[in-house]
């Protein structure tokens, strides 16, 4: 990473600092420097709501207990329950369907 020794100034009136803290604020950059450096480089910044992810990570890891817990079964009992298979492919399909309504959403992103 090179390092940032240029300066660049220029002057706004107080309505157009005004409307860049609330686009600021609305995409929750608190950096000035941060924010006039994304939007003169590449013209826009994205604020990602990331709660349905957070959502797919907890239900990928309790899939993963679960896995852990039936392969730990199925060595100590040489035996799985169908039912233990069929709650892990249940929780799989939830997991997909959020995966998929995620990528629909993160896809209209321009």
């Amino acid at each position: 990473m090179q390092p940032r020794n240029k300066w660049v100034h220029f002057v706004m009136s107080q309505d157009e600092l005004d409307r860049m803290q609330q686009k600021m604020q609305e995409v929750g950059i608190q950096n000035k420097s941060a924010y006039l450096r994304k939007m003169a480089l590449d013209g826009y910044c994205v604020n990602l709501e990331l709660e349905d992810v957070k959502k797919m990570v907890s239900l990928l890891r309790y899939c993963s207990n679960n896995l852990n817990q039936y392969a730990k079964r199925a060595n100590a009992t040489n035996s799985i329950y169908a039912d233990d298979i069929q709650d892990l492919q249940n929780r799989l399909e939830e997991i997909w369907l959020s995966a998929k309504e995620i990528l629909a959403r993160l896809a209209v992103i321009q």
